[in-house]
């Protein structure tokens, strides 16, 4: 069965997705799944044994600038890759209208979420089986039950299993282990105080851990430094490719995050770990994975879902944002060390 998968991005949306292929791949032992992902994640897609072929593209930078895109080829090129095999399915697990876009150039049946269950409605326009998929939910399930829908097979109980194969047993922390610390996010209210970082990377590496702290740009690089000052065992890593870091993901033992991509990826590499949630809502996209845990804030206007923080009490005072005062440092370690036993 060759099935057409159009989920292009962010990191955290086609992570959510893989347990929705393992799941297919169970129920329909000979499917094949071709991907339709921004280029910066076709590594990443490549890695779930049901994927067959992934079409690599760059609608951020092909819309940004068409012209270039038609002149270079580029777009001819993948509109022709994505056209050339009629499917038994295709499935809009995005939701938007640029997927739908997308989704309207293949070929074969047509499936993704209705209007009333879609983020932008306006995308099940170019469907030929609209399906009903409560919002409401976390984002893994709603992918999931859209596969089962479409794919027809009966949605199973267990918990997610992203695909991602892992040898390396994670270390306790009653050990000496390597961890990683993801301190970078998009909004400013998403991250957690620096002197709390701190304060945790002391704790780590006084129980004898080593620390590794990734970055993606140069502001995420100079908190990485500012952090690891005089800490012997805090390790700022190189530049690396998404590539490069799954597979240090699949080696390391535990990990503490922001809302982040990297989040729910070191919960799909099979992590203990703990993801910290202020402003948004885990109870809609927080990590799962078998022993990772999402913490979040206790505080009267969280899960705010907003960019700019605009609290003007007395709680927390002394904290940016100040939901984060309900997560202390010992109170996130102590749970880290809980899930690593």
């Amino acid at each position: 069965m060759r099935v057409l998968l159009i989920k292009t991005s962010s990191m955290g949306d086609v992570i959510h997705t893989l347990p929705a292929l393992t799941d297919a791949r169970a129920a329909i032992p000979d499917l094949q799944v071709d991907w339709v992902v921004e280029d910066s994640f076709a590594d990443l897609a490549r890695r779930h044994p049901a994927v067959h072929t992934v079409f690599p593209c760059a609608l951020r930078r092909w819309r940004k600038h068409p012209i270039k895109a038609r002149r270079s080829g580029e777009w001819a090129a993948f509109k022709s890759a994505v056209q050339a095999t009629s499917y038994d399915a295709v499935i809009d697990a995005q939701g938007l209208l640029k997927s739908a876009f997308i989704t309207r150039l293949s070929r074969g049946p047509k499936f993704g979420l209705d209007k009333y269950s879609a983020r932008e409605g306006l995308s099940a326009r170019v469907l030929d089986h609209p399906l009903p998929v409560a919002r409401g939910q976390h984002a893994i399930k709603r992918v999931r039950q859209l596969f089962s829908q479409a794919l027809g097979y009966t949605l199973p109980d267990a918990a997610p299993d992203y695909g991602l194969p892992r040898e390396h047993v994670p270390t306790p922390l009653s050990e000496s282990a390597e961890l990683v610390f993801c301190h970078g996010t998009t909004w400013p209210t998403k991250h957690y105080p620096e002197a709390f970082w701190r304060q945790l990377l002391e704790l780590a590496s006084g129980d004898g851990h080593r620390v590794h702290l990734p970055w993606g740009n140069d502001e995420e690089k100079a908190r990485a430094e500012r952090l690891a000052a005089g800490l012997e065992r805090v390790c700022v890593l190189p530049k690396m490719g998404l590539d490069a870091l799954t597979d240090k993901l699949l080696s390391w033992d535990a990990f503490i995050a922001v809302d982040t991509g990297l989040a729910h990826l070191a919960a799909a590499a099979g992590l203990p770990g703990v993801a910290l949630y202020g402003p948004t809502d885990p109870m809609l996209t927080g990590v799962q994975g078998l022993r990772a845990s999402s913490l979040a804030a206790d505080f009267p206007c969280a899960p705010c879902v907003q960019e700019k923080c605009t609290y003007r009490g007395e709680l927390g005072k002394g904290v940016e944002p100040p939901c984060f005062s309900t997560l202390k440092p010992h109170f996130v370690w102590q749970r880290l060390r809980e899930l690593s036993i």
